[in-house]
């Protein structure tokens, strides 16, 4: 699996920016994803959060993820696409956040997660057969079922506020990286309408819960 250059300027931010958060509380505060912060005009915030990370072990998931994920959509749309996708899954992902927790103040995040997850949402659009495998489960798993499963316990993690993870920052990215890959790619709903629809139906599901106050 090979590296390109927008694969290593995207980790290469992420660890220099996260590296620079680690020692730099008073960075890391400035550039966090912050509701009240945004509320008072520091829209940066909106991007630069998912550049931080809350120590190593955050970061190095999300980027070990990312290396996996993102050749796939690297090879289908090459660099300047992808890194479309990236950032407006990144920025989609932050978007819904503050959307969902516009209420709450002092409510504050940051990672990449959000954008990885576009990319991952992503890759399975262009491959959803393909499978995945993970170490507490012993059979492959069909990429559109994690995705789909996974965006359906996302849901589920953002309705019961579950531990300390962004569900929404990941919801959103993952619309983000649906919606953007149809946008490079229309043909896809031609060529494979049943995968396009079925992994439509956690952002339906999403949007209808809002509409009926659910969540």
């Amino acid at each position: 699996m090979n590296l390109n250059i927008v694969m290593i300027a995207v980790i290469a931010a992420n660890v220099l920016v996260s590296i620079k958060g680690f020692n730099d509380l008073s960075f890391f505060e400035r550039y966090k994803f912050q509701i009240r912060g945004i509320k008072n005009g520091e829209k940066l915030r909106m991007v630069t959060s998912g550049f931080l990370h809350v120590d190593v072990t955050h970061l190095l998931f999300n980027m070990i993820t990312f290396y996996f994920f993102a050749p796939i959509v690297v090879s289908r749309f090459g660099d300047p696409k992808f890194l479309a996708i990236y950032l407006a899954s990144l920025l989609a992902g932050n978007l819904l956040s503050f959307q969902f927790h516009k209420n709450e103040d002092h409510y504050s995040a940051v990672g990449a997660s959000g954008a990885v997850t576009g990319v991952i949402y992503s890759a399975i659009l262009l491959n959803p057969n393909m499978s995945l495998y993970f170490f507490f489960i012993p059979i492959p798993i069909p990429a559109y079922v994690f995705g789909i499963g996974y965006l359906l316990y996302s849901i589920y993690g953002m309705k019961k506020r579950i531990g300390n993870i962004g569900h929404t920052a990941h919801f959103g990215g993952a619309i983000g990286g649906y919606v953007l890959t149809l946008v490079f790619y229309p043909g896809l709903i031609a060529i494979d309408p049943l995968m396009v629809t079925l992994l439509a139906i956690p952002i339906v599901l999403l949007y209808v819960l809002g509409k009926m106050g659910k969540l």
